[in-house]
């Protein structure tokens, strides 16, 4: 029985993996216990694991090692959600550990778990037990126990997959949200769905899958491929770019590897002690090849046109919309023309036009049920034309992602720790650039911290949560993230909301209605609030956002 892993069984494992978790992610968008409509957990593992089996898919792999380094990099970049970005720092430590090795044994696997879990914890800034950190540490000490005691690679990740559900069903005693709900976590569940499918890779009981997990019918499905079906316009990155640079620095290629992942796709750098040979996708070659002559000279070079290419083949006309090179530079990354530039996030062109006004550079589409990636807030990152950019998450699970772009982008990035998109606005009112940058950072994060937010929504499905009985449809009132209650009417909701919001003495009360919410409607709904507090600011706003009918600024 063989007892190591090499690349072509570890890339067979993630594509399993990535299969079985599409395959589920319903059943683990079910175990959330809170009964909001929102960028579930199963949603944002899945999509975030999608995106290193779509890497996976276009390359092969000489080591282990290049093969986790592929994955790391593809989950870094496409992590959604909290969820999503620890699924990415688990196979990132995994990716460390394995880095030069061509194959890996037990105590080598077993190891780069660990470390694994080592990066997932030291990223998180109050670790929370009960939860996908807990199920997977205990799986790698089981593992790296198994591996000490001479166990084979089968049953190292047995012991793994049996010490990981040991503690997914604990979850329940250690997080008292899941055992008021009588569920285990969803995170948890979804990583212990991932193991057991690599092992199932492993010992050949799976094979796997050679294309893309999709919802499509079977029938729908076409045998062998047809040129006509794909259009010219589907081809993101024009340029097929090849080229040889003999080395003659000691400059490391995987920095030359980075950039190029920056550029464009289908990256492939290969190196050795004389040459460094590069494919890439690209929009911008000239920017690549003035990248790689820093390492040494050419020694060959070859750039394509795959759209003229494609488009001969079709006897179809060029895309006339296929942007230049130098187009996409300027969008790619953009010249500083001043200190500070702003990035935010919300979903609803109410709330976009009221983060533009304040000045905000670059808007990220997203939110509850829409948590953008990484690379989606580190693309506006790149085009916001500042040499420092604060980014406003304005959701507590976009945090994580956000900050995982700091160290992606040649721009000084400051993550502003907005939980709610009150918050954001509240905190952009006091941006002042003249300020410096310690003082209006810290005088930001004052005047946000000051804002009570409370959100109104609907019940996604029945539920007893937190003594609540609630039933699917009903009207669901947060405040500061916990839930007040459920309602049938809404005006007896916003009269709850008025007596919450007595304790915090308001000044300022701001009413941003949603995209199902009429203007009388909403300004009827806030008489309520008036009346309670007749001394108060307040207005009503059209937010245009979806998921929430409401959401209240309380200053």
């Amino acid at each position: 029985m063989r007892d190591f892993i090499d690349a072509a069984a570890f890339k067979d494992m993630v594509l399993c993996a990535d299969a079985a978790l599409h395959a589920n992610i319903q059943m683990v968008n079910e175990l959330n216990v809170f009964p909001v409509p929102d960028g579930d957990t199963g949603t944002n593992m899945g999509l975030t694991l999608n995106n290193a089996a779509t890497e996976l898919r276009k390359r092969s792999f000489d080591s282990i090692g290049d093969a986790a380094g592929c994955v790391s990099s593809a989950l870094l970049r496409g992590a959604r959600g909290n969820s999503g970005v620890i699924l990415s720092l688990l196979f990132r430590g995994i990716a460390k550990k394995l880095k030069g090795m061509e194959n890996a044994n037990t105590a080598d696997f077993s190891a780069a778990m660990a470390a694994g879990v080592d990066a997932a914890y030291k990223a998180v800034m109050k670790p929370a037990e009960g939860t996908i950190l807990t199920v997977s540490r205990l799986a790698s000490e089981a593992a790296v126990e198994a591996a000490a005691a001479g166990a084979s690679m089968e049953n190292v990740l047995n012991c793994a997959i049996s010490s990981g559900e040991e503690a997914l069903e604990d979850t329940v005693n250690l997080n008292p949200v899941l055992k008021k709900a009588g569920v285990v976590d969803a995170g948890g569940k979804g990583y212990i769905i991932i193991l057991k499918a690599m092992l199932a890779s492993f010992k050949g009981e799976i094979e796997a899958p050679t294309e893309a997990p999709s919802d499509k019918d079977v029938e729908e499905a076409k045998a062998g491929a047809d040129f006509t079906d794909f259009n010219t316009e589907d081809i993101r990155f024009s340029y097929c770019t090849e080229f040889i640079v003999e080395r003659e620095n000691t400059k490391d290629p995987a920095l030359l590897r980075a950039f190029l992942e920056n550029l464009g796709d289908c990256v492939v750098v290969v190196d050795d002690d004389e040459i460094i040979k590069v494919h890439v996708h690209t929009n911008d070659p000239g920017k690549a090849l003035s990248e790689a002559v820093t390492y040494g000279h050419f020694v060959t070079v070859k750039v394509e046109n795959m759209k003229l290419q494609h488009s001969a083949i079709t006897n179809a006309a060029p895309a006339n919309d296929a942007p230049t090179p130098k187009e996409e530079e300027k969008e790619v990354i953009a010249e500083p023309e001043k200190e500070f530039g702003i990035v935010t996030v919300c979903a609803g062109s109410g709330m976009e036009a009221l983060f533009v006004e304040l000045g905000a550079d670059r808007v990220v589409t997203g939110g509850q049920t829409m948590n953008p990636s990484t690379d989606d807030i580190l693309k506006e990152i790149n085009r916001t034309p500042a040499s420092t950019v604060l980014v406003f998450p304005n959701n507590k699970n976009i945090i994580m992602a956000a900050e995982q772009c700091i160290p992606l982008t040649e721009k000084k990035v400051i993550v502003m720790p907005t939980k709610t998109v009150p918050q954001g606005v509240t905190a952009l009112l006091n941006f002042n650039p003249d300020e410096g940058e310690e003082v209006m950072v810290e005088t930001m994060k004052e005047a946000m911290e000051n804002v009570h937010t409370a959100m109104v929504t609907y019940a996604a499905r029945d539920s007893d949560f937190d003594g609540h009985n609630i039933h699917a449809g009903e009207f669901l009132a947060l405040l500061d993230g916990k839930l007040l209650g459920s309602y049938t009417n809404i005006k007896t909701l916003f009269k709850e909301l008025s007596w919450a919001f007595d304790e915090f003495k308001p000044e300022f009360i701001t009413v941003y209605y949603g995209e199902n919410v009429t203007e009388a409607e909403a300004n009827d709904n806030a008489t309520t609030i008036t009346g309670c507090f007749p001394d108060a600011e307040v207005s009503v706003v059209c937010g245009n956002q979806p998921v929430y009918y409401y959401m209240i600024s309380v200053e």
